[in-house]
């Protein structure tokens, strides 16, 4: 069971233009940031808008195609949905829930409660059959809407950013129990989230999705080792910067960035953020990058604190809170950063 598409839709302010193919037993996991197009391609691949261009094949049936007038409604399709805010039916208990989609394509009651209730013991919910949703925690009905959709044994599972509605505990509690069914789940997988965690942990690849087309797609300690625009940039937390490169140096705007090896043509350059030394005054040292900024803002986490400077080269530094306090940090002062060429790393673009 696989998935081969070429998604082309017109919206209002850009027309989304995806190809992607998902193999079988495969989770593709689709990031982008907010408008980018990714709730418009599960709708087109579950069939909830018609796309006015391109062909969707699932397990080699094809469902959409415009050029031969071909379009198979969802109900029709062989793919289970797990919706954002789970969609659950308030008068339905859970296993009724579950049992929705086997009833609504011919199956038995008997015949449908039977496979609803093994399914909820897969997902840990056998205790909670009788449960109405407003009875269910998040988590629950996030593994009770799971159940749901994995009932009918469809190709092509979809879930539209399943752990967005939990909070950070249950989030990763059900992370766990999540990839632990999704293991067992023989058809194609695609993963709507905007949380890199989920895409690490879940993902066999992931496919990063920007004003309609796709800038990225591969393994996801690749793509977020080497991102692609600042939208991936940021999701790893490191600095990206596209330039020109003449030997050991690349020129981005009105800067140059000094690198270790030589490099020629259009490149990506990435600092990751604790290898940028923050100085109070033009410092003497052996980095062969020094900028003066602004520092923008501040956060701290887990010990570290990530300092934002702005100036003709904005950069992100990420020192400790020890180091932090040293050096006196505020918001409005002004710093120089440091660089060591080697700490450098250089994609070509």
């Amino acid at each position: 069971m696989s998935l081969d598409a070429i998604v082309q839709v017109a919206l209002e302010d850009f027309t989304l233009d995806v190809e992607l193919h998902v193999d079988d037993g495969e989770l593709l996991a689709v990031l982008g940031p907010n408008g980018a197009g990714k709730t418009t391609l599960l709708h087109a691949l579950s069939g909830l808008r018609p796309v006015d261009g391109g062909r969707i094949a699932i397990d080699a049936t094809v469902v959409d195609d415009p050029a031969t007038a071909r379009f198979v409604p969802p109900e029709q399709r062989s793919v289970g949905v797990v919706f954002q805010d789970y969609l659950l039916f308030a008068h339905l208990s859970a296993l009724d829930n579950v049992a929705f989609g086997l009833r609504a394509r011919g199956a038995g009651r008997s015949a449908a409660r039977a496979r609803a209730h093994a399914l909820l013991t897969e997902v840990g919910m056998h205790d909670k059959a009788s449960s109405r949703p407003r009875e269910l925690s998040g988590g629950q009905a996030q593994r009770v809407a799971l159940a749901r959709a994995l009932a009918i044994e469809p190709a092509l599972l979809l879930l539209d950013e399943p752990l967005a509605a939990l909070d950070v505990q249950v989030r990763v509690e059900t992370r766990h129990q999540l990839r632990d069914v999704l293991a067992r789940f023989p058809g194609a997988r695609i993963l709507v989230t905007h949380d890199p965690i989920d895409a690490l942990t879940l993902a066999d690849r992931i496919l990063i999705m920007e004003h309609g087309r796709v800038v990225q797609v591969g393994r996801a300690e690749d793509v977020l080792e080497r991102p692609r625009s600042e939208y991936v940039a940021e999701l790893a937390g490191v600095n990206l910067y596209r330039g020109r490169a003449d030997g050991c140096h690349i020129a981005v705007g009105r800067d140059v960035v000094t690198v270790a090896d030589d490099h020629h043509g259009d490149v990506l350059a990435v600092i990751p953020p604790h290898a940028v030394v923050l100085h109070t005054a033009p410092p003497e040292s052996s980095a062969r990058n020094v900028w003066p900024g602004t520092i923008a803002g501040m956060e701290r986490y887990a010990g570290r604190v990530r300092v934002r400077l702005t100036g003709t080269l904005p950069i992100v530094a990420e020192v400790t809170v020890a180091a932090a306090t040293d050096l006196g940090l505020v918001e409005g002062m002004q710093l120089w950063a440091a660089v060591k060429a080697t700490e450098i790393e250089v994609h070509a673009a």
